[in-house]
């Protein structure tokens, strides 16, 4: 299978500014089968910009599943549980945006569903494909005695970033329609906390840390596996701000702050890691950036033990990559870098932070 035809479900931002461009481009190893949105008016505005036949536009992700496609991309609104329920009921196989849902029974579905069909179920974390990150990473393997990971967050708007883009936009989807979606969203985020009446703040603290704060926790998962306990959190400005400190083995602690700035256009996120006579310090740009680098700055002793700083920057795109990597897992039957099966421990680290703080026991 050199050329993968690729069914996409959702045609928001993140679609139109990644996933579609990196698709119609590759054309040596992509091809978009298909398209598919609960907007009429945006199907037919992205199809017609990509070049979509009209019979390859759904507002149904079942009738895309069931089309002539090999894999499926979900990138729509919500829980994306349904939609890769549907790719594997038609042996599609299946990369999905964050976040890939919200409950650990919906994880956990998603993952023997896929199994069962024999179809490849990867985590569609772009971090974790920046070359950054990936350099990061085996140098931190490398370095003596890690005692600490600090990682800020500091998150606008994201309208000031789509600001720079022309893009098309859902305008004529029924208000109602968008009430149920809301509710059930509500209804699936009360059973991931598992409290009998949890309160605004503590659904928008889980929203956050499973929507956006979930980078940060893949990048710490990719680099140093799950955590051994939750040792505290805080949530504050009703959901707006939080800070959590993990436990890791041999006495690290990681300490995550993911804060909204709204009018800040300064997009930071900053993953550092302190050893005993090491830094190593990663940049990520925002996920709308296109050619914008990703940064390493390494703090080490040189050969001769003189305190040395070296900057390392990058410019390769980490959606193109992540796209280059779920078709060679599929070609050559590989595990992916980032499985599915990454959704359990890390739903049940959204759940330990948010459950944590003290707002949770109010």
């Amino acid at each position: 299978m050199n050329r993968l035809r690729v069914g996409v479900v959702g045609c928001g931002a993140i679609a139109q500014i990644q996933h579609l461009p990196h698709l119609r481009d590759g054309r040596d190893r992509f091809e978009i089968g298909g398209i598919c949105d609960i907007s009429p008016a945006l199907l037919a505005r992205v199809g017609d910009d990509f070049g979509v036949p009209a019979h390859a536009r759904f507002t149904d992700f079942e009738e895309l599943a069931a089309s002539d496609i090999d894999a499926v991309l979900i990138c729509s609104s919500g829980t994306h549980a349904p939609p890769t329920l549907a790719a594997a009921r038609h042996g599609r196989h299946v990369l999905v945006e964050k976040p890939a849902c919200t409950t650990l029974a919906e994880a956990r579905a998603m993952i023997d569903a896929c199994a069962a069909a024999g179809v490849l179920l990867m985590a569609a974390y772009p971090k974790r494909y920046e070359p950054s990150y990936e350099y990061a990473a085996a140098r931190v393997r490398a370095m003596r005695d890690v005692r600490l990971v600090q990682v800020d967050h500091l998150h606008p708007s994201n309208d000031l970033h789509l600001a720079e883009f022309d893009l098309h936009r859902a305008a004529d989807v029924p208000q109602e329609n968008l009430d149920a979606m809301q509710a059930a969203e509500d209804a699936l985020t009360d059973a991931a906390l598992g409290l009998p009446d949890p309160s605004p703040t503590l659904r928008r603290a889980y929203r956050l840390a499973n929507g956006s704060l979930i980078h940060d926790i893949s990048v710490l998962h990719g680099m140093f596996g799950a955590p051994e306990a939750v040792l505290s959190s805080e949530i504050w400005r009703g959901g707006a701000g939080l800070t959590t400190t993990l436990r890791y083995p041999g006495g690290m602690r990681a300490v995550l702050t993911w804060i909204d700035l709204p009018d800040l256009w300064a997009f930071q996120e900053t993953f550092a890691v302190y050893g005993r006579a090491e830094r190593v310090t990663v940049s990520f740009p925002t996920g709308f950036s296109r050619g914008l680098p990703t940064t390493v700055v390494v703090q080490a002793p040189d050969a001769q033990g003189n305190a040395a700083r070296q900057e390392l920057a990058w410019h390769e795109n980490p959606f193109e990559r992540e796209l280059d990597h779920f078709h060679d897992c599929i070609r050559r039957g590989r595990t992916p870098n980032t499985p599915g099966e990454e959704l359990i421990d890390h739903l049940t680290l959204v759940r330990g932070i948010v459950l944590a703080s003290p707002a949770a026991r109010s």
